[in-house]
């Protein structure tokens, strides 16, 4: 919600004009970031005058202290809502830093992949805030995603696929 929006605002304000148009996916009951997102979109498209964007809403896969035998159930239901989400977009790219509503947009991508119909470049970036540990979504997304991100060299040396660039956001 506020943490993660502002992370992964802050990666979009280095990115150039050509990852463009651009699509957020924010859960639906996530109140906070649609404010952060367009005010993001508004001072970026004075800079670049034919910046698109837009919003989609899926349900939120996983509730704050939610049980976990109950977050499967609501994350399956997320997955198949976002299949014909992630369908109609095609996304060439998805960039994501960790907040529940990635691992299904991502999964619907991995699985459009599998089927041929699309291929997506998955990014996963840790949040700055994971020193030693992975998130719940990092520990999932790490298996399928194409590049996965982190930000602290203890990571690194736990996970090894993970790419370290230092502090980014």
């Amino acid at each position: 919600t506020g943490g993660h929006t502002t992370e992964i605002l802050r990666l979009l304000s280095c990115l150039s004009e050509s990852y463009s148009p651009r699509h957020y996916v924010l859960a639906d009951s996530d109140k906070m970031s649609e404010a952060k997102i367009r005010s993001f979109e508004q001072k970026r498209a004075e800079t670049f005058s034919e910046s698109q964007f837009s919003l989609d809403r899926i349900p939120r896969s996983r509730e704050v202290r939610q049980s976990w035998i109950s977050s499967v159930v609501t994350t399956l239901y997320s997955i198949l809502y976002s299949l014909p989400l992630t369908y109609k977009r095609k996304p060439d790219l998805i960039l994501c830093n960790g907040p529940g509503t990635c691992v299904p947009v991502c999964l619907s991508a991995f699985l459009l992949g599998l089927l041929r119909i699309k291929r997506t470049i998955i990014v996963y970036v840790e949040s700055i805030c994971r020193v030693e540990t992975l998130s719940m979504s990092g520990k999932i997304l790490y298996y399928f995603s194409d590049y996965f991100i982190v930000q602290w060299p203890d990571l690194k040396k736990k996970y090894p696929k993970s790419v370290y660039l230092g502090r980014i956001v």
